[in-house]
């Protein structure tokens, strides 16, 4: 899939040893870009949000843990001792609002994006300020009392949980937001997007889903 404009190449993220040996096939793909769009969002993301609204409704919700990807998630979350019905997949965490709320809700461009790319392919993508990271993003376990990032208000990591990570810090939970100072927000211009995968799905997905993102950021 080829890049689209003010992307760079994906990269494929490291993996801390043993982290590699223990979760074979667990994998964090990242994403340049340089945001030129509006932070608002688009009559076209707000049109792809109505539309899976309809496709998303009661039935389909409880057979989406069946499909392939979806089920790779929920495999690897019982292997790191999550519940997957209490601390749910995004993916299937974004389809449950969707049945709460009656739709999926608008946002902002960025938010909209990353919202379609994950309900669309199953993959999350998260967002990083660019300008904050030191170096190539990664995968390993958190220290004994280290944070997620540095300074007084910095949040605990668990010790042993598995971290995002660049050359300098921890920056977010693996599966969850980044806290600030290291997320993105609509307005930022330089964001590192991610997409965190386990055994079982696709590369193509998750090539899929950065992009999808990294194209409404970049339009204009």
């Amino acid at each position: 899939m080829a890049a689209v404009t003010g992307a760079a190449e994906v990269e494929a993220g490291w993996v801390a040893e043993p982290l590699g040996q223990e979760f074979p096939g667990l994998a964090l793909t990242a994403l340049a870009v340089a945001a030129g769009g509006s932070h608002r969002t688009t009559r076209g993301l707000r049109a792809r949000l109505r539309t899976l609204s309809d496709r998303f409704g009661g039935a389909r919700a409880v057979l989406l843990r069946r499909e392939p990807v979806p089920a790779a998630y929920r495999a690897f979350y019982r292997h790191v001792g999550l519940d997957p019905d209490v601390d749910r997949p995004p993916g299937e965490a974004a389809v449950l609002e969707r049945l709460l709320h009656g739709g999926f809700a608008s946002s902002d461009r960025l938010g909209d994006a990353r919202l379609v790319a994950v309900v669309e392919t199953g993959v999350p993508v998260y967002a990083l300020d660019e300008e904050r990271l030191v170096g190539p993003l990664g995968l390993r376990t958190a220290a004994a009392g280290e944070r997620i990032g540095d300074g007084p208000v910095a949040p605990d990591a668990a010790p042993g949980s598995i971290v995002v990570a660049d050359a300098a810090h921890a920056v977010a939970p693996l599966f969850a937001e980044p806290p600030v100072p290291y997320a993105a927000s609509a307005r930022t211009r330089h964001v590192r997007l991610y997409a965190p995968s386990v055994e079982g799905v696709p590369a193509i997905h998750v090539e899929e889903a950065l992009f999808m993102v990294a194209d409404a950021l970049v339009e204009g």
